[in-house]
């Protein structure tokens, strides 16, 4: 089905240039858009055409996610642990990793479908998930995508390999993650953090990810517990020991959180080719400190880290918290807001084209315009505002409504396998 957007104000995204125009937007993974001097008249038009009328509206391009964790979805509203963590190992042993080990296939696919949808409903259309279920490892990638393609979103998967609950699902997971991307899903190599991640198991996972020309996924230097168990178990800090095993050498690596480096390690990654992805949320929430990234590079972009599918509210609360930390502008906040697009353009990944478009209904107090759209971005702009997403040239939102999937099942399925989930923990 060919699209038409009747009256647009399209922003560029790179330099926010506002045209008013009518587009017409290829179909296709890597599809473009073309700007029209008119619709065309209906007696012209594809029968299986759609003409949307965006007067009024803003229109410009859809919002990815670096690091996402959707195997939390069903946590919301969960009971509380037996045991109140006091740090962030105890909130990983008594929250996460009592949650993951209880995971099947069916509760991985509900929580996929409702993390696509609200994805979707908040404008995002492309996905780095890290994913963990340490005893429904097999098909558990392949679960996921299939929930994503249902919704229309695109994703990079990876499963979280590490040795924390033995042999037996550490091979698993090395092997999900060698079959998964050897049918042609992208992807990376998943990790834990280093104090998880044994010395065999390191190089094996830098193995695969050369087999498969792709990088690691992985969390470093989340709390200050990595590095000092890393430094207790391997004799090096966690970015020394990475380099040192040839990880840095793989440039579609995305190292997470990166908090608690020294000032040699920050240099180690400036020098590096990686990505860094930020989740500032999920740092105050598991209270595990900010840092300030601008020591790191140009090469940030923002994740949520499970947190919740809205990428306009992770950019606000980085930009509100980096004030602090780095005295970070809105040029700054926006450019690791979209950077997840410059790592697909990198590295061709598939489903982040110029076809990729939210349409916005904004009830701006002020003029919008080229100059001042950043203040509007950071001050305004919110996931309320989301009325149409288009994904890869096709409609996945209208008016505030996914159409890809029923979404009324689809989330009675998911407060299903929630119960579910909770009666296991």
């Amino acid at each position: 089905m060919t699209l038409y957007l009747k009256n647009a104000n399209y922003v560029d995204w790179q330099n926010f240039k506002i045209t008013k125009t009518d587009l017409k937007i290829e179909t296709g993974v890597q599809g473009g858009i073309d700007f029209i001097s008119s619709i065309p008249a209906p007696d012209s038009i594809e029968p299986e055409a759609k003409v949307l009328n965006c007067a009024g509206k803003l229109v410009t391009k859809s919002f990815g996610c670096g690091h996402h964790h959707i195997y939390s979805t069903l946590a919301r509203g969960m009971p509380a642990p037996q045991k109140a963590p006091t740090n962030f190992p105890e909130i990983l042993e008594y929250i996460w990793w009592h949650l993951d080990k209880r995971l099947d296939l069916e509760m991985i696919e509900a929580s996929a479908l409702a993390a696509a949808i609200y994805c979707a409903k908040n404008g995002v259309t492309f996905v780095i998930d890290h994913h963990a279920s340490p005893f429904a490892i097999r098909d558990s990638l392949t679960t996921i995508a299939k929930a994503f393609d249902r919704v229309g979103i695109a994703h990079m998967l990876c499963y979280e390999i590490s040795d924390r609950d033995g042999e037996g699902p550490r091979q698993e997971g090395l092997a999900e993650t060698d079959t998964f991307l050897a049918q042609g899903h992208q992807g990376h190599v998943g990790l834990h953090a280093s104090f998880t991640v044994g010395e065999e198991l390191l190089q094996k996972a830098i193995a695969l990810a050369q087999k498969h020309n792709t990088g690691l996924h992985v969390h470093v230097a989340e709390d200050r517990a990595d590095q000092e168990q890393t430094q207790a178990k391997y004799g090096q800090r966690v970015v020394e020991r990475l380099k040192e095993s040839g990880a840095l050498d793989l440039s579609k690596s995305i190292l997470c959180h990166c908090i608690h480096l020294t000032e040699y390690e920050q240099e180690l990654l400036r020098d590096a080719d990686v990505w860094i992805a930020q989740n500032t949320e999920s740092n105050q929430n598991n209270n595990v400190g900010l840092t300030e990234y601008a020591s790191l590079g140009d090469n940030v972009m923002l994740g949520t880290d499970g947190m919740h599918c809205d990428m306009l509210r992770s950019a606000k609360a980085s930009f509100l918290a980096g004030q602090a930390t780095e005295g970070i502008d809105f040029n700054g906040i926006y450019h690791r807001f979209r950077n997840v697009h410059r790592y697909a353009r990198q590295f061709g990944a598939r489903g982040d084209g110029a076809n990729n478009l939210v349409i916005f209904d904004y009830d701006a107090p002020t003029e919008v315009t080229a100059d001042n759209f950043l203040g509007h971005f950071v001050y305004g702009l919110d996931a309320r505002h989301v009325e149409t997403v288009i994904c890869q040239g096709k409609l996945i939102v209208e008016n505030r409504r996914v159409t890809m999937v029923n979404e009324a099942e689809a989330l009675a399925f998911a407060r299903k396998m929630g119960k579910k989930l909770w009666g296991k923990m």
